[in-house]
């Protein structure tokens, strides 16, 4: 007889996207509960379950369960590791669904250079005004993404579609990665994104020579995980060396960056620019002196959103689902070393 494999999905799924999961195999068992806390899960459940799918709620380091494996619905971990329950299972594999949100939030990115380069902010301002200024040749005169030179810190799923898209207007295209050796992506990644194979940058550097690439960038993403490594390191440093001309964009973690010192860059005209999709805390305060900076597009964490989310989510659960009952390694496991 097959043993069964329980599978809790605390995510509202729909009937469409659950029936592929339970035809994967004879053995799996669907319960579907939705619920955004721990404590809304009835205990039977988390005591049957072998597998999690969930947007964030997980069990006590005290309750009774078996889980093996939680597939988490989004790609940051970094809240849901700090959830007492992975303190006390370090057996317990996590994965993410990095890679699903590369086609987005490429558009994002490159949309962002693009507004920057071609001064839209300042053109709004003008229009504010209702004045066409006789020096707009001069005040609106573009950094073009052409022969420009795009750094990107973090080469994961969404660096390496940022460097597609890049490559494509033709700039040139740098990047920090932590392991410059393994320059493949091993993750998921969506049919025809990204760079698989490591093939795209021009020059690859290790994190640490971050201040060192920038210096050569005209414009410089972020697309880093907020990890215990990378908390705060786009510092003051790594800030005051990027060009007077240069735009910084950041879709990674809020708390990647010193917000004081791009505050202190901006006002003081050291840098040409910024587009900001995350914040240290969030939502962003009202009081923030961020909401006045000049040359600064403030977005409200909404880069990665996408009407077929659910849908990308789920393959990737489908994936590694099948890999599980197969004993095939699993597609975006959490290293909690490195915190992604």
């Amino acid at each position: 007889m097959i043993e069964p494999l329980h599978v809790l999905i605390t995510h509202k799924v729909s009937d469409t996207l659950l029936e592929p999961l339970q035809n994967i195999s004879p053995q799996i068992r669907l319960h579907i509960h939705p619920a955004k806390q721990g404590s809304e899960v009835p205990a039977k459940l988390w005591k049957d379950a072998d597998i999690l799918y969930t947007t964030g709620a997980l069990p006590t380091p005290k309750t009774e369960t078996r889980l093996k494996w939680i597939q988490s619905h989004s790609a940051g971990v970094d809240a849901l590791l700090l959830q007492p329950f992975f303190e006390a299972n370090p057996d317990v594999v996590l994965t993410t669904t990095s890679g699903i949100h590369a086609t987005n939030m490429g558009e994002y990115v490159l949309g962002m250079i693009l507004a920057l380069g071609h001064r839209i902010p300042t053109m709004l301002k003008y229009q504010a005004k209702a004045e066409w200024s006789e020096k707009r040749y001069s005040i609106f005169l573009p950094q073009e993404l052409r022969n420009s030179t795009v750094g990107i810190l973090g080469y994961g799923s969404l660096g390496r579609e940022v460097a597609r898209l890049c490559k494509a207007f033709g700039a040139e295209v740098l990047a920090t990665k932590f392991n410059v050796r393994q320059t493949a992506d091993e993750g998921y990644t969506l049919e025809g994104t990204g760079d698989p194979q490591g093939e795209l940058f021009d020059r690859l550097y290790p994190p640490q020579a971050a201040a060192f690439m920038v210096k050569d960038c005209d414009f410089v993403v972020i697309t880093l995980p907020l990890t215990e490594a990378t908390r705060g390191s786009v510092d003051e440093h790594v800030i005051n060396a990027m060009k007077p001309t240069a735009f910084l964009v950041n879709v990674g973690r809020g708390g990647v960056v010193d917000e004081a010192a791009l505050l202190a860059a901006l006002q003081e005209g050291r840098i040409a620019g910024a587009a900001f999709d995350v914040f240290a805390e969030e939502p962003l305060s009202a009081e923030s002196p961020l909401w006045k900076a000049p040359n600064f597009i403030i977005s409200p964490h909404i880069s990665g959103n996408t009407a077929t989310y659910d849908e990308k989510a789920v393959r990737v659960f489908e994936e590694n689902l099948r890999r599980y009952i197969e004993k095939r390694p699993l597609l975006n496991v959490v290293d909690r070393t490195k915190g992604y």
